[in-house]
């Protein structure tokens, strides 16, 4: 039997890996130019860390995280980062060496999901956490930053939905009013919806069942139970999306699928990506670090799907031009020449010119037939007459025209043309 990649899993061959580069490139750049630093963190932890971090009684935790054991420990594959990114903050005192952290990632994260587009059980995320601040313009610049990438990638078309979970008091007397609607219409939910309305009433709100979705849009919105400060931090942040060109929609049933969330919490959403929607989102969460037995400090966080970012770009530009292109292609006229060929080739190369030469003992005329699908825009013809006489032609591949040239001035036309 054939050996295939894992379900959910898939490969990254090198006519996509180019796209995942640029991506990965653009964010890093825009990340740093935000002030972010990069942090690594393992691909697995303890099972403690996210269980007490996510929620024990979140969909992530109870169905998704991939556990094993080795001697006493229990480790999960990471299904998320910040309760890793966390984890570090504390360990090494990061808040000693500066109050204000900035950090960002890149990398993959894995559940046990129904794989479907956009959703796989081994998915990538690039994301920042900001630690030591509890200023709302924190956030907006999360959104803003969020945002750029997007439109250096060329995406176009997300909408930017907020809500606001308030702070404890206010968050308090929604769920005590959610818990009683939801169970005056239990019948109408779904077996885990109803299960939540004692053990986590707002992950009810994360339902993906549109008969639960048409129950809980009828009934209370948090909106309406945020106290002043609630309200002043959402203002706070809309005014500043809208001052940045960012356009956004107030949602009062958005809530995010981890429990650590405190007070703002959003998503983009792109209509091309069908029932996975979400190419990313964020929010607050001010009590997690100390939670864990760090310090109390304000915290923000944001992280992007990577998988959904491709698909969208896929669909809205098409796949980029591959890199590994060379300038030029060497047709060895004859094997006498090869050494010769090697050797200009390698000295292109040297000087940052990408070239490239036959490997597979093809015949002239093969050779030129590859260079053509490869839209090379140039190919050198060396031979042992060429070695004689110092005298050699490049073909321009687009136009047919043929350039006189010498060994001495290949560099140069290469570059000029």
């Amino acid at each position: 039997m054939a050996i295939k990649a894992p379900r959910g899993t898939f490969d990254i061959l090198p006519d996509r890996a180019v796209l995942w580069n640029r991506v990965e490139s653009t964010a890093r750049r825009i990340f740093e130019l935000y002030g972010y630093g990069e942090i690594r963190t393992p691909i697995f932890e303890s099972v403690e860390l996210f269980a007490k971090s996510i929620g024990e009684m979140s969909d992530i935790v109870d169905k998704e995280m991939y556990v094993f054991q080795k001697g006493r420990e229990q480790y999960a594959l990471r299904p998320e980062s910040t309760a890793s990114v966390v984890r570090a903050f504390i360990e090494h005192n990061l808040d000693a060496e500066r109050s204000f952290q900035k950090l960002y990632y890149i990398g993959p994260m894995f559940r046990a999901e129904r794989p479907q587009a956009g959703r796989y059980r081994q998915f990538h995320q690039m994301g920042v956490e900001a630690f030591g601040s509890t200023d709302p313009l924190l956030d907006a610049e999360c959104i803003v930053m969020a945002s750029a990438i997007f439109a250096e990638l060329g995406i176009s078309g997300q909408v930017v939905k907020l809500n606001s979970l308030g702070n404890d008091a206010s968050r308090g007397r929604y769920r005590e009013a959610l818990k009683a609607y939801l169970a005056s219409h239990a019948a109408s939910l779904c077996d885990n919806c109803r299960s939540r309305i004692e053990r986590n009433v707002l992950r009810a709100l994360d339902c993906k069942e549109e008969a639960c979705r048409r129950v809980t849009r009828a009934g209370p919105n948090i909106l309406d139970y945020l106290d002043a400060a609630d309200r002043a931090c959402l203002e706070t942040v809309t005014g500043a999306l809208g001052r940045s060109g960012i356009a956004c929609e107030i949602d009062g049933f958005l809530v995010r699928g981890l429990d650590y969330y405190t007070g703002l919490v959003y998503e983009f959403l792109h209509g091309s990506l069908g029932a996975q929607n979400s190419l990313g989102g964020g929010g607050r969460y001010d009590r997690l670090v100390a939670d864990r037995g760090g310090p109390q400090v304000g915290a923000t966080g944001l992280g992007i799907g990577m998988d959904r970012v491709i698909l969208v770009i896929e669909q809205q530009a098409g796949p980029p031009e591959d890199p590994r292109r060379p300038r030029a292609v060497f047709i060895n006229v004859g094997d006498e020449a090869r050494p010769r060929i090697f050797d200009l080739v390698t000295s292109l190369r040297r000087k940052g010119i990408a070239a490239e030469m036959d490997f597979e003992g093809r015949s002239p005329k093969a050779q030129l037939r590859a260079a053509n699908k490869l839209s090379v825009p140039f190919a050198v013809f060396v031979g042992q007459d060429e070695i004689r006489s110092g005298n050699i032609k490049i073909k321009n591949m687009q136009t047919g025209e043929e350039i006189p040239a010498t060994f001495d001035t290949i560099e140069q036309h290469l570059t000029n043309h």
